[in-house]
């Protein structure tokens, strides 16, 4: 067996730690770190968060921690057979081992087991099926170790079962496959055989939950091979996404944005030909506000507002945003920028600060102009003449203009 001893395991024996540990030590129940937590350990990542499993039931896990003084968290969890505990400014979320009973596609019933291999068996990807005892001891029942360093992403057990039990694992395959492989294509046959025929289950599935994955995928690797696979694989519908999405732009922007940091809406409205299919999305995953409105942005402005041909290249992109009433146009010329692909562009806009009018109806009043409506209409010439200028004009060229006008 294997002994993991890296650092980034060492690191997790806070304080904390070390008292649930003794506790559970002390009843004779294991525990052992789970999940993706276990994946991160093995690639050298430091974990975000620890999921523990463990052989004690919920009830057993509140008697000890009650008996021990340790406070409890909200009980959400504990249907699922998930306590939530907090000791020395830490929260500890531990899961009785469990068996999946009855599944929908969409939730399950369980019941709880003291079997470690039954508990991996119903985990979704090899990758996420391994514990790692406190000891540093792997378990390891479905070769997720192999599987991480050969960069694979396979389903435990067959395919086809563990979709049926979630369908949204179908989106977690494509995420994960973002995540950890190395090339583009290198699936198994059977499992893009079992994707595609239970693609309608995800019909089922609630948006939200859709767009968490879906936004995930988006900012991993390989999101042009994984989109058009949504594609081949009749996945795309079922999601919001439109019948007929623009591939070879999608193939385009996704490459253009590869190292601007975008956000998941700016990489999906490459795909989208028209208003019609953000309001789409829309109704299938409930989206943001903020992102709704990037995408009917991006959709009408992508191709009419680009970079100025003559020696101030920024100058659209500037008047633009000088001539906008709307909040957040700023953050909204970025991801324009980075969906064209301008990298130099977007770093001087970024650089730019919005410089402000310099004139106001009080220089005007000082200077006899009187009547309300002269004042606005002086002012709208002034800004005129300002905004040719590049917003370089001071008060004293733009009231010297005025004397002029």
């Amino acid at each position: 067996t294997m002994r993991l001893q890296a650092p980034q395991f060492q690191a997790l024996f806070t304080p904390g730690l070390r008292s649930v540990a003794e506790l559970f030590e002390k009843k004779n129940y294991e525990l052992r770190i789970a999940g993706g937590a276990v994946r991160d350990l093995l690639s050298g990542v430091t974990p975000q968060d620890i999921d523990f499993a463990t052989t004690a039931t919920p009830a057993e896990m509140k008697e000890m921690f009650t008996a021990a003084g340790v406070r409890l968290i909200n009980n959400k969890g504990e249907k699922h057979g998930t306590i939530t505990a907090r000791l020395h400014e830490q929260n500890f979320e531990i899961t009785t081992l469990r068996i999946d009973v009855v599944t929908d596609g969409r939730h399950a019933e369980v019941e709880f087991t003291t079997d470690w291999h039954k508990d991996a068996e119903r985990r979704d990807l090899t990758v996420n099926s391994m514990f790692l005892g406190l000891d540093g001891t792997l378990y390891d029942f479905f070769n997720g170790y192999e599987d991480l360093k050969n960069k694979k992403i396979r389903f435990v057990g067959k395919a086809a079962e563990r979709i049926q039990e979630d369908y949204l694992r179908i989106l977690r395959y494509f995420r994960f496959y973002g995540r950890i492989a190395e090339k583009p294509g290198d699936h198994e046959p059977i499992t893009l055989q079992a994707i595609k025929e239970n693609a309608k289950g995800l019909a089922g599935i609630s948006g939200e939950r859709i767009w968490v994955e879906l936004k995930k995928i988006l900012l991993g690797n390989h999101v042009n091979h994984l989109v058009q696979l949504m594609y081949e694989l009749d996945i795309a519908q079922y999601i919001g996404l439109p019948l007929d999405g623009n591939l070879e732009e999608f193939a385009r922007v996704s490459k253009n944005i590869q190292n601007l940091s975008p956000k998941p809406m700016t990489v999906l409205t490459s795909l989208f030909k028209g208003k019609d299919d953000v309001t789409n999305l829309d109704l299938r995953l409930k989206i943001s506000k903020e992102e709704k409105n990037l995408g009917l942005f991006l959709v009408k402005h992508r191709q009419e507002l680009t970079k100025g041909s003559g020696p101030e290249p920024l100058r659209p992109y500037q008047d633009f945003l000088m001539d906008s009433r709307e909040a957040n146009t700023n953050s909204k010329i970025f991801e324009l920028l980075k969906y064209q692909g301008e990298e130099q562009l977007l770093k001087e806009m970024q650089e730019w600060t919005v410089p402000s009018f310099p004139v106001s109806g009080h220089d005007l009043r000082k200077m006899g102009v009187s009547s309300g409506k002269e004042i606005g209409t002086a002012l709208q010439q002034l800004r005129d003449e300002w905004k040719k200028s590049g917003y370089h004009m001071d008060k004293e060229e733009l009231l010297s203009c005025l004397k002029k006008l």
